[in-house]
């Protein structure tokens, strides 16, 4: 996706924004089938991490979004002057409730097409779901909203689809080799495992699960990698904020501020 089509996610108005957000938990919805069924044939974990990937591919070359797919265009645009933090926020929860709600129907036809797969997406989840609420975890959650903010930022870096490719498939075979805990990914194994019955886990083990993973996924993204890009670039976000009035950003669209190489945090 471009990045002034990213970067005018932020004031994008809400039937768009939910398909979007809707297609990026089927298309990672596809990447949990993929590595349930060959985790499941050859009991290998990091073969089923390679599968994965297919959903990142299909995440790219679909032009849909995650959740955490939204950290470093639109917060650059928020501290640029850009939208509002209303809008950024309507952003995150949206975009977050529609990839749920996409993961959730996918696992549902997964458990119900291929129910062999209950017990393998059972065990997976159950590593997400007991995870609880501890340093390890959220330090598992900062490290997966580092990983996907720096796919971003790759991705940003060219117009090439071969270098963008590689940052999909590198970054999320890390995400889930690493059992990194990211919010939207690992609900989508947590309701297939519920699903399926075999789940020694609960709907509330999961919304915990959700929560804590968020937030760390959050203070990676923005606290770690954005906040630093930002840092590099002082001047540039001063200049932005100075050649808007505050009439101009409410209503500029926000594509003048993306990740491109001639942009702020692209330094």
């Amino acid at each position: 996706m471009e990045c002034e089509q990213i970067a005018r996610s932020v004031s994008r108005p809400l039937l768009p924004l939910l398909a979007t957000g809707l297609l990026g938990g089927i298309d990672v919805g596809v990447g949990v089938l993929a590595c349930l069924v060959v985790d499941h044939v050859t009991g290998q974990p990091l073969i089923g991490a390679a599968a994965f990937t297919v959903g990142f591919i299909a995440l790219l070359l679909g032009r849909s979004e995650l959740f955490t797919e939204n950290f470093l265009v639109p917060v650059t645009a928020r501290a640029a002057g850009r939208g509002s933090w209303f809008q950024l926020g309507r952003l995150w929860l949206v975009t977050l409730a529609d990839n749920l709600v996409g993961g959730l129907a996918m696992a549902a036809m997964v458990v119900s097409a291929e129910p062999d797969l209950g017990a393998t997406a059972a065990g997976l989840g159950r590593h997400y779901a007991t995870l609880g609420i501890s340093w390890r975890s959220l330090l598992l959650a900062v490290l997966a909203g580092v990983v996907i903010t720096l796919m971003t930022r790759m991705q940003h870096a060219t117009d090439e689809l071969g270098p963008r490719l590689v940052a999909a498939v590198s970054m999320s075979f890390v995400l889930v080799a690493a059992g990194l805990f990211h919010s939207v990914l690992d609900s989508i194994f947590m309701f297939a495992g519920l699903l399926s019955g075999h789940a020694a886990y609960t709907w509330a083990d999961w919304a915990g699960a959700l929560g804590w993973s968020a937030l760390g996924n959050i203070i990676g993204g923005v606290g770690i990698v954005t906040a630093i890009r930002l840092l590099r670039v002082p001047h540039r976000l001063a200049e932005e904020r100075a050649s808007n009035t505050s009439t101009e950003v409410a209503d500029a669209p926000v594509q003048d501020i993306s990740l491109g190489r001639d942009c702020p945090g692209a330094e």
